[in-house]
């Protein structure tokens, strides 16, 4: 028999009992939440920021900020993660603060939008194998499918598996990284900006009046859908070793990590690369490691990418299915998507994840515009979160909370400021997806309306 401490065991309304095993601790939290945040953003955001703010000063400031918004997002709700220790990611604070609809938005968006993230994920680490092995040149849709079935069999032996993996792959891309941005420092430099970001001897000017304004907060959008995935932690709450202490720890903790590896690889492009160089170059990191290394630069770029992908690809496979099982757990999905097998994997939900990655993969450019309209969602997702900080604070004051938010309310309040100001400018820059966004929201209320009947009424058991 499994004591206590090794199992949680949740009773559903429907009074079935559920099992996920408590085996995960502070570096998973970590490990998890640097490899699905550290991905195909940071090799290409950096040249369309500068293309937008073309001066050294303003190009850092940005990633400062975005840093400070993922950096107040974590100390915000890494309360709630402490204080409602249930896996399901932000699904489970928005289902308890706000009720049962607002939650089903949230975790229905979260589900597709996390199976979406594998299925573009997987299909950038196809597209980097054919520079590492010609004979995959191609083939990135079926190197796609082949990635996304390993991982999801290695989710299927149990999250300890899954868990062993995040934390390997996560490792490797860390000191990848690490190691990228020391030869940048010690070999760049030359011709370049310098080490000095203050100054800039770029010939390209930077906007001035609204258009100012506009291309910031532009910057700015890139810069923290590149910071998204500080939340990761959340998905895994029940199965966290001391979830009170654990959980805070891993959120912050990653979070600064991420935010000293973009800086510090932001500083490394300046100091190797003109910032007109930099400016509009797609893969601006690519260009800076053939500056350093000549032509073997792409290769180990590509390396890089590819290791980078594994550990996103991995990291949102454990996760998606999560937001199934709670939603299931609930009575707000089908009821078998909460089985669990003995290794403590949500086996019915991750064959529904697995089987929707891969239908994503095969119909990718029929589906762009479903993922672009859902790329809406998670900043909804994120500002739903913090005012759940708000309403289960005035509405639970004598729940425990283990960890309580640094600074609330001003620091949870500036977080919902920036997610709402981020909506606005979105809406602006991008009306037609926004419109689409907002068609989304008003069918998910009919598929509210049948998933809880489904689940309520017992089908499909």
């Amino acid at each position: 028999m499994q004591s206590e401490g090794d199992v949680t065991l949740i009773e559903g309304r429907a009074g079935r009992s559920r099992l996920l095993l408590r085996v995960l601790g502070v570096v998973f939290g970590l490990a998890v939440t640097i490899g699905i945040t550290i991905g195909m953003g940071i090799l290409r955001t950096p040249g369309e920021v500068a293309a937008r703010l073309p001066d050294a000063r303003l190009f850092i400031g940005v990633w400062v900020v975005g840093g400070l918004y993922a950096l107040l997002g974590a100390v915000s709700v890494a309360e709630l993660g402490a204080m409602v220790p249930r896996s399901g990611g932000i699904y489970v604070f928005a289902r308890r603060a706000l009720g049962e609809y607002p939650g089903f938005v949230v975790g229905w968006s979260d589900w597709l939008s996390t199976c979406g993230t594998i299925a573009a994920v997987a299909l950038v680490t196809g597209e980097y194998s054919g520079a590492l092995v010609p004979a995959l040149a191609g083939r990135a849709a079926l190197v796609a499918l082949f990635v996304t079935v390993a991982f999801a069999l290695l989710q299927w032996a149990g999250v300890r598996w899954g868990s062993r993996a995040q934390t390997l792959t996560s490792l490797v891309k860390t000191l990848a990284f690490a190691a990228l941005i020391a030869a940048f420092f010690v070999f760049g430099g030359r011709g370049s900006i310098g080490a000095d970001v203050s100054a800039s001897s770029s010939p390209l000017q930077v906007p001035a009046g609204l258009a100012f304004w506009t291309a910031l907060v532009l910057a700015l959008q890139g810069v923290i859908y590149t910071y998204d995935g500080w939340s990761s932690t959340t998905y895994f709450g029940e199965e966290v070793r001391d979830p009170g202490r654990s959980v805070p720890r891993a959120m912050i903790g990653s979070v600064l990590l991420v935010i000293g590896i973009y800086l510090l690889l932001n500083l490394a492009l300046l100091y190797v690369l003109p910032l007109e160089r930099l400016a509009g170059d797609n893969l601006a990191i690519g260009g800076a490691a053939e500056m350093i290394f000549g032509a073997r630069g792409k290769l180990i770029i590509s390396a890089l990418a590819t290791v980078s992908m594994l550990a996103a690809v991995n990291g949102s496979t454990l996760a998606a299915p999560r937001v199934l099982y709670a939603m299931s757990r609930d009575e707000l999905f089908w009821r078998r998507a909460s089985d669990v097998n003995r290794g403590g994997t949500p086996t019915v939900a991750l064959a529904l994840s697995t089987v929707m990655a891969a239908v994503l993969i095969v119909f990718s450019g029929t589906f762009a515009r479903l993922l672009a309209a859902l790329a809406f969602f998670f900043v909804i997702n994120y500002a739903v979160a913090f005012v759940s900080v708000f309403v289960l604070r005035r509405r639970e004051p004598q729940t425990p909370r283990p960890y309580r938010a640094w600074g609330y309310p001003l620091t949870t309040g500036l977080a919902l400021a920036g997610s709402i100001a981020f909506l606005l400018g979105a809406v602006v820059g991008d009306t037609e997806n926004s419109v689409y966004a907002l068609l989304l929201l008003a069918l998910s209320y009919p598929a509210f309306v049948l998933f809880r009947h489904w689940a309520r009424a017992g089908t499909g058991v």
